[in-house]
């Protein structure tokens, strides 16, 4: 994913109970804090992860992009569907940890199967978080329009950014568009011009997507 950042900033590692990553802090802060995680086969140093903690930490925020807890036990692998709560779990401490980081509003989101987690997580705790943001949100498996995954949908009162590459397999932009009509919260749809589901490929301006997060 091309991006474009004023100047990349540094990150240093965060340890704390059942929390691994990395914290970027803003030369000049908002007061706001974003808790980050990884998709399904990453970690928290996929480079979509470290580009939107970049962008964002220039935009003011207080980044933690961090490692679901699935991966703090093994370093590759997917997820399995038992350990979703775990991972939930692991995304509230991360979140709580952010709290004491920052005096403003706590942002939470991540890409593909960590949104997923981000979303499940705000529609079971509605405090949990100001808003979402959702890269690449697994809308469906490829080629399985049928299954999707959006039970918790209309229970998902926080408002939420989707980032959405136009050839991204898990979902077409028209697709999620139709899908996020259930979320009873103010939504919107960034659509990224020729990406598929890494967002590589396409231009985002993710400090355009930090605005639309803190005022979604």
């Amino acid at each position: 994913m091309r991006c474009d950042l004023s100047g990349m900033s540094s990150a240093t590692p965060f340890a704390a109970d059942g929390i691994r990553g990395f914290l970027h802090h803003p030369a000049a802060t908002t007061g706001a804090g974003l808790v980050l995680t990884h998709g399904a086969g990453a970690n928290c140093a996929a480079p979509v992860l470290v580009q939107a903690a970049g962008a964002f930490c220039d935009a003011g925020f207080c980044v933690l992009r961090c490692d679901l807890p699935f991966r703090q036990q093994r370093p590759t692998g997917p997820p399995s569907p038992a350990g979703a709560a775990a991972d939930r779990a692991g995304l509230r401490k991360a979140v709580d940890a952010m709290r004491g980081l920052v005096a403003g509003p706590v942002f939470l989101g991540g890409h593909s199967y960590g949104g997923r987690q981000a979303s499940m997580l705000a529609a079971d705790e509605p405090d949990v978080a100001r808003a979402l943001l959702l890269l690449s949100y697994p809308l469906h498996p490829p080629k399985k329009p049928e299954q999707l995954r959006t039970a918790h949908f209309p229970r998902l009162h926080s408002p939420a950014v989707f980032v959405h590459g136009t050839k991204d397999p898990f979902a077409s932009i028209d697709e999620l568009t139709a899908a996020i009509a259930a979320i009873p919260a103010s939504t919107r749809v960034i659509a990224v011009a020729g990406a598929g589901h890494d967002l590589k490929r396409g231009k985002v301006d993710l400090a355009g997507v930090a605005t639309a997060l803190l005022e979604v």
